[in-house]
């Protein structure tokens, strides 16, 4: 082995010793200055971006550091194609790690698990979009860098200037509807008609919203199915959206019971049920009758909770203990079917 190539390899070695220690030593005191992440979240960030660093920064500093230091025969070998598309590989890897790091550490700010939630879904759903758009643009412009040091990539990208509008009107008609998903995006993110965690009824089916991505959204179903769709189905079709004012709601429970039921003890037992719940919120409480036919009258219930799972439950609840009441009080009140039957007169057909 010859002079040359041990000094080269000594030059590896050295800047590969020179990134980790950075790493071990002086970027976690740095780091505890500028952020100290307190979710899980975060510190899964930080250590993810700690690897990105490690390796990145040793492939980002050689070719900076390498013709300066090398012998003459090898200061040549940092510009290498090899290994420039490997330092605009690893400071890409950098970049979108540290996006993920301001990601947690503006949000560590907010939180979504209060009541009241409403700022914290609006503001998590706008880094969420931007952080996806940034990491578009990042990697688009690393992968243009990294064609711009091969000449034939150039040559290629000069033969197909002039064929320019061409190739724009292909594009333009193949990537209509993702452009337009991607629109649909940018209107989502800041009009917000849904947000992170909204609680939505789409195709039929009740769910939170999990994911806005670029051009798709992800509901998980209350049964823990999802249900994916296109971004812009939220601003083309109707679609109910329980929290976008407030996560309160009203819950609604409908008894149908013989005529002779006696309502006012009916309004008490709910109250009773109510109080005795922490389900309840305690700002609506109503029970009325909202109609009768021949057969039977409709009771509805009315109650509020803080948000649309516990009004799910406080329903079930009241229509639980409703139905025990009844049966227990007033089992003849319950709906059943009359059948009047009369004896004909004297001497003819019954």
């Amino acid at each position: 082995m010859d002079r040359e190539t041990l000094v080269f390899i000594g030059i590896v070695l050295g800047i590969l010793v020179i990134s980790h220690a950075f790493l071990l030593l002086v970027f976690p005191k740095l780091a505890r200055l500028a952020y100290k992440p307190t979710s899980e979240r975060g510190k899964r960030s930080m250590r993810k971006f700690s690897n990105a660093l490690k390796w990145g920064l040793f492939f980002a500093l050689f070719p900076l550091i390498e013709p300066y230091i090398s012998p003459p025969n090898l200061i040549e070998l940092g510009k290498h194609p090899f290994f420039v598309v490997l330092a605009i590989v690893t400071l890409t890897w950098i970049l979108i790690e540290f996006s993920n790091v301001l990601r947690h550490a503006f949000l560590d700010n907010f939180t979504s698990d209060k009541e009241d939630n409403l700022r914290e879904r609006r503001v998590l759903t706008q880094v969420a979009f931007i952080r996806k758009l940034f990491i578009i643009v990042v990697v688009i412009v690393a992968l243009s860098a990294i064609l711009m040091n091969f000449e034939s990539a150039r040559k290629l990208g000069a033969g197909l200037l002039t064929s320019a509008g061409i190739l724009g009107i292909i594009v333009g008609f193949a990537a209509q509807k993702s452009i337009a998903n991607l629109l649909a995006g940018f209107q989502i993110a800041f009009t917000q008609p849904i947000r992170i965690d909204d609680v939505v009824v789409v195709e039929g089916e009740w769910g939170k919203i999990e994911e806005i991505n670029l051009t798709y959204v992800v509901v998980k179903i209350w049964d823990q199915r999802r249900l994916v769709l296109p971004i812009n189905y939220f601003l083309e079709t109707p679609f109910q959206n329980w929290t976008r004012t407030t996560a309160a709601i009203w819950g609604t429970v409908f008894i149908y019971l013989d005529h002779t039921i006696p309502v006012e003890n009916l309004k008490i037992k709910l109250k009773e049920i109510l109080e005795e719940s922490t389900l309840w919120d305690r700002k609506v409480q109503v029970l009325q009758v909202t109609d009768f036919t021949e057969k039977t009258v409709e009771i509805r219930c009315l109650m509020s909770a803080r948000d649309s799972p516990s009004a799910f439950d406080l329903r079930c609840l009241v229509r639980e203990k409703m139905l025990t009441y009844l049966q227990e009080n007033y089992p003849d009140a319950l709906p059943k079917s009359r059948v009047i039957m009369q004896k004909g007169a004297e001497g003819g057909s019954p």
